[in-house]
């Protein structure tokens, strides 16, 4: 494989923006772009995965935004990560041909979860005829049991896991299992995985175990408060990034009793980027007036550390 920087750091899952009557809308990447790198400081991006909706759209709209993204970033993002995980393992396949095909810094696949695999062999069985798809680019593992129903602990999976997929860098890690994830980073030292952390709430409990970064919805738009925790961290100053922490927190905990979820994620992202990113398409459905008027005002609230 041609040697390319270390994915680390923020990695924004990317919203998919539609119109309002549900189609997607590509027209805006280009601006979103610009939002990422310019506003939020993120310069690594997740496409077409449980923020962007990827299980709900067609093969033809998942390869459509792929190539806008990758057109888009051009120059201006380090790592455009393509999500290709489906049901269909044909579809999969043909998602990571695409992926490869069109300069993709790389694919993901979550596991299949309506026929599920029930051990290790069976789920290194699927991600391994993926994989093999697009052989020249780096393939990581996306775990998120809670949405997948698939609990195969990661420490278990990475077990020789690079002589059946030679391709594999890594996993985004979407679980609270911070024990599993400790026990991957602590056997990685030969093998040099990445791992992403997906709970954006408890990123510096996983940091603080050796995590090298993070995937996560807030990243598009608190993605410059979350980059000055890392920085703290790094230092170390762990009271200021504990507080970067616990107000990233404090707005999440405020949201989720609303009822959060992906399409809340779109009117957040929409008043905060300016940038319209429509409706989620169905069964999910748009976020209420009154949710919109009391995540504004609460993020507004917020008095972070930087002054603002």
């Amino acid at each position: 494989m041609t040697p390319r920087r270390k994915l680390e750091g923020l990695v924004a899952a990317t919203v998919t923006p539609m119109t309002a009557d549900g189609q997607i809308n590509p027209s805006v990447i280009r601006q979103y772009v610009d939002y990422l790198v310019s506003e939020q400081n993120v310069k690594n991006i997740f496409v077409n995965g449980t923020t962007g909706e990827g299980l709900s759209l067609s093969m033809q709209e998942r390869k459509q935004l792929a190539e806008e993204w990758v057109c888009q970033g051009k120059d201006k993002l380090d790592h455009v990560i393509i999500h290709v995980g489906a049901l269909s393992l044909l579809e999969s396949q043909e998602l990571a041909r695409h992926a490869a095909a069109i300069g993709a810094s790389g694919i993901a696949v979550i596991a299949p979860c309506f026929f599920k695999p029930t051990n290790k062999d069976e789920l290194i069985g699927f991600l391994q005829k993926v994989a093999s798809e697009a052989p020249a680019i780096p393939f990581y593992y996306y775990h998120i049991p809670a949405l997948t129903g698939v609990k195969i602990r990661v420490e278990e999976l990475l077990d020789g896991v690079r002589e059946q997929i030679p391709t594999f860098q890594g996993v985004k890690f979407s679980d609270t299992d911070l024990l599993d994830l400790a026990q991957c980073i602590n056997k990685n030292e030969r093998e040099q995985f990445v791992f992403l952390y997906g709970v954006d709430e408890q990123l510096l409990s996983a940091l603080a175990i050796g995590a090298d970064g993070a995937v996560g919805s807030t990243y598009n738009y608190l993605g410059r408060q979350t980059n000055l925790m890392l920085q703290a961290f790094a230092k170390p100053d762990l009271a200021l990034a504990r507080k970067y922490q616990f107000l990233t927190g404090e707005f999440l905990s405020f949201v989720i009793k609303l009822g959060f979820g992906v399409a809340q994620t779109k009117a957040v992202m929409t008043f905060v980027s300016g940038i319209p990113m429509g409706p989620p398409r169905l069964p999910l459905v748009s976020a209420s007036e009154e949710f919109v008027a009391k995540a504004k005002a609460k993020l507004e609230s917020i008095v972070w550390p930087d002054g603002d």
